[in-house]
């Protein structure tokens, strides 16, 4: 929903914004890597965003809807981009399925280890590859690799106890 107001540049500025009037919160704990305090800057960022533009009582965002514009001034149905907006339609009953599965994977990723949970969420939610990993981390690369490895098949086994979710 927030896509439909903000760019990603945005989020970027009000994110090193938020981050230079913070000057002190660098300076605490110098053994925090620098990664891990401006990623939570950018979530407590895109809290305040969401708060702003979502929760606002102004014109409501989840009703907004792109509709293309057209060059000529023929206007019919035929001309509009309908897999946009078919795309943008959503059930109900996906959105709760969608939240299910939300709900069990963050509760299969919050009884891991610190260390599976780190990797894992290095990976797959910062999009970070090994060797970034590695760095972030303080490892080696093939440690990194290893530990993500592990760490995705003790995560598989919760999901397989929660779950009719197999192989």
């Amino acid at each position: 929903m927030l896509s439909r107001r903000l760019s990603p540049e945005d989020v970027v500025q009000e994110t090193f914004a938020s981050a230079l009037m913070r000057e002190d919160f660098f300076t605490n704990e110098p053994e925090v890597p620098l990664y891990f305090k401006l990623r939570t800057i950018l979530f407590q960022t895109m809290v305040d965003l969401e708060r702003r533009h979502l929760a606002a009582q102004k014109r409501d965002a989840y009703k907004e809807v792109d509709v293309p514009r057209c060059d000529s001034d023929d206007t019919s149905a035929g001309d509009l981009d309908w897999d946009m907006f078919a795309g943008t339609v959503t059930a109900p009953n996906s959105v709760l399925a969608r939240e299910d599965r939300h709900a069990l994977l963050r509760q299969a990723i919050g009884e891991l280890s610190e260390n599976d949970r780190q990797i894992i969420i290095l990976r797959h939610f910062d999009d970070m590859d090994n060797a970034e990993c590695a760095r972030v981390l303080g490892i080696e690369p093939k440690a990194a690799s290893i530990r993500y490895v592990r760490a995705l098949e003790r995560l598989q086994k919760k999901l397989v106890q929660y779950t009719e979710f197999q192989n």
